[in-house]
């Protein structure tokens, strides 16, 4: 007998880079992805970078000029973006976009460039607890009434939030720290992490600790977002798992799927960007989509 398929139908998306130099490039590729049906454009967030925009900015100007692909910061930088006012900048796009705003959030990653910012030094154990502190406060915000906090990293004395956004926002956590992840299945509703960080080999075991701690937590595991970020290309001659033709991509995309645990997936390509987004675009998601659509 076949296995079950997971509960939560699959998605796609492509990446889009915040280089000055691209910004031609990222508008082209978002629109592949808004016409192409696909879910998610993610755009990488490392402020300090000299030749990156604003990412904040770029999916404002991007969303835009697109109608239902939703976007997403992939992810945020906590520790240079105060929790109260990026809860007022994810409302302020979800508003503008029409609903297509969901918050990827990270505790921080290059200690060095952020303090080099003015941003805070963090141990792994203060960024985790600052993650925490930073959720409660970004929903207590969302949810438009006004609200305090008094933490170890946060201080919000008198807030008075709004503009409410214009869906329920996701919060999806880029973390793979075991603590990390407790706190993620408690209290987020999605998870980003990507390809050469986390091999597909180390996946069932992460999600089980989501899962676990979602369960632990009165919550349903299988609403929470599993996004992997694939960075590869598409060749005519399969090299390694992440770089193979378009049937070769099928076969890993519908594996980790279904056997992974994974229900969404943006594509990095290492080269060539726009011409390997259309080509995933094209013929890896559609082709994807029908094999599963078969299996159920």
């Amino acid at each position: 007998m076949t296995a079950p398929l997971p509960p939560r139908p699959v998605a796609f998306g492509l990446n889009v880079d915040p280089h000055v130099a691209g910004l031609p490039a990222a508008g082209r590729i978002a629109a592949l992805a808004d016409t192409a049906g696909l879910e998610y454009v993610g755009v990488q967030d490392h402020p300090y970078q000299a030749d990156f925009v604003d990412t904040f900015t770029l999916i404002t100007w991007l969303a835009a000029a697109t109608e239902s692909v939703r976007f997403l910061p992939n992810v945020a930088n906590l520790p240079l973006r105060p929790p109260a006012m990026l809860a007022k900048q994810a409302a302020s796009i979800d508003l503008l976009s029409g609903g297509r705003f969901e918050l990827g959030l990270g505790a921080g990653g290059f200690p060095d460039a952020i303090a080099g910012m003015g941003g805070p030094r963090r141990s792994t154990g203060e960024a985790r607890a600052a993650l925490g502190e930073a959720i409660d406060i970004i929903r207590a915000a969302w949810a438009g009434a006004p609200y305090a906090h008094d933490g170890a990293h946060y201080s919000v004395p008198a807030a008075r939030p709004g503009p409410r956004p214009a869906h329920e926002i996701g919060v999806w956590l880029g973390v793979v720290g075991p603590r990390a992840l407790r706190l993620l299945g408690a209290t987020a509703d999605g998870w980003s992490v990507s390809s050469p960080y986390v091999p597909p080999e180390r996946l069932p075991g992460l999600n089980a600790a989501i899962d676990g701690a979602a369960r632990e937590a009165g919550r349903d595991p299988g609403r929470i977002v599993r996004l992997y970020n694939l960075m590869g290309t598409i060749t005519p001659a399969a090299e390694d798992r992440f770089n193979g033709p378009v049937a070769h991509w099928v076969d890993t995309l519908t594996g980790l799927y279904t056997d992974h645990g994974m229900n969404a997936f943006v594509f990095w390509p290492s080269r060539d960007r726009e011409r390997q987004s259309h080509v995933f675009a094209e013929e890896v998601v559609p082709a994807v989509r029908e094999r599963l659509a078969a299996a159920r």
